[in-house]
């Protein structure tokens, strides 16, 4: 299945039962509400997969689960979040074997590669995959930034084809369309930017509470491009709470304890990572409590 970057691309998370195996009977429960709601996409082992605590064989079964549970409906991306150029290229092959449609990639994880070194990194792998590629280019979070120069460079690549802009810098929208118009599509990857960064014309949105409240999300993607802008505004000022739940390094917790709330998740996370406690975890409950007070009434979204 090819790949078409725009709408919404849950990064779901990866759900695992007690005994910390995967627990794919809540995972199929989550995935099938976001494909309800309309999503257009499932992105698969990001952060909020807890990539960086699964094993080869988890993240092969996860992507062969996803894929058949999917069955064809929207594509499905799997995360190269690697910390070699052989293991990426690896993971690439391994993906495109599982049934992916597509690859999320990051650069090198833990060096801090140059911008030669980057480069080469992502040229290899578009090199040695079919698969479309959307760059993950985060680097806030990652320390690492691919420059519009290297876009120059990378694009030589017919298969690299997207960015998730996570750059927190909206103006970088204008400048990537302005530069390269549709050959980069933009998919925006920072839930509480979201909202402008579409306005501004950012494609589609790889989403985080989408986990929780795929509806809201979706809602809010379909009125933007239908040009009601006033009421995808009312959707995202009432969001905006959960969405800073987002951008703090524990993320992974605040969104699965979402999920608990509208039932579609767990609150199990793979150690190191734990479960809130304390302070943290009593503002995320009322966070979430406060919001779900206040649930708007979404219009007839899947027909505007």
């Amino acid at each position: 299945m090819g790949v078409k970057w725009e709408g919404i691309m849950p990064a779901v998370t990866t759900k695992f039962n007690d005994d910390d195996t995967l627990d794919f009977a809540m995972f199929e429960t989550n995935l099938k509400a976001q494909l309800d709601a309309g999503v257009h996409g499932i992105v698969l082992g990001g952060t909020l997969g807890e990539a960086s605590t699964l094993t080869e064989a988890e993240k092969r079964s996860l992507t062969k689960t996803t894929v058949d549970m999917v069955k064809g409906k929207v594509p499905v991306m799997i995360t190269l979040a690697e910390q070699s150029t052989r293991a990426a290229v690896k993971a690439a092959n391994m993906a495109e074997e599982d049934g992916a449609s597509g690859l999320m990639m990051l650069p090198p994880m833990r060096y801090k590669s140059t911008d030669r070194e980057t480069l080469e990194f992502f040229n290899s792998v578009a090199k040695n995959t079919s698969l479309p590629i959307m760059v993950y280019n985060n680097p806030v979070d990652y320390k690492i930034e691919i420059t519009h120069n290297m876009f120059d460079e990378l694009l030589k690549h017919d298969n690299i084809e997207a960015v998730k802009e996570s750059t927190r810098n909206t103006m970088n929208i204008t400048r990537i369309k302005n530069r390269f118009g549709d050959r980069l599509k933009i998919m925006t990857g920072v839930d509480t930017i979201a909202f402008e960064s579409m306005v501004l014309g950012a494609d589609g949105w790889v989403a985080g509470l989408v986990c929780a409240f795929p509806e809201e999300t979706v809602a809010m993607y379909q009125l933007i491009k239908a040009g009601r802008i006033k009421e995808a505004l009312d959707i995202h000022r009432w969001f905006m709470p959960l969405f800073e739940l987002d951008i703090v390094p524990e993320l992974v917790q605040n969104i699965k304890l979402a999920e608990v709330y509208t039932g579609l998740g767990t609150e199990n996370v793979r150690a190191p990572r734990l479960p809130l406690i304390g302070e943290e975890r009593k503002y995320a409950i009322k966070t979430i409590e406060d919001c779900l007070k206040t649930r708007p009434t979404l219009p007839d979204y899947k027909n505007l």
